[in-house]
């Protein structure tokens, strides 16, 4: 999911999408230390994106604060 995306998305659903990936990526650890991970370069790309979306929020939340 590119950051335009993102942005584009409400509060709730940036939030709501977090928690799905922050779950994945539970079960690509559990998966990885079971030994049954086909690949890691998902895990990979499940930290980039829980990154990129702490980015957005964080952004949005500073920006907000600069208004009031």
């Amino acid at each position: 999911m590119k950051a335009s995306e993102i942005r584009d998305l409400s509060q709730e659903e940036r939030l709501r999408k977090l928690n799905e990936l922050q779950e994945g990526l539970f079960n690509f650890r559990f998966q990885n230390g079971m030994g049954q991970l086909e690949s890691s370069g998902k895990m990979k790309l499940n930290k980039r994106e829980i990154a990129r979306i702490k980015t957005i929020i964080q952004e949005f939340e500073l920006l907000k604060k600069d208004k009031e």
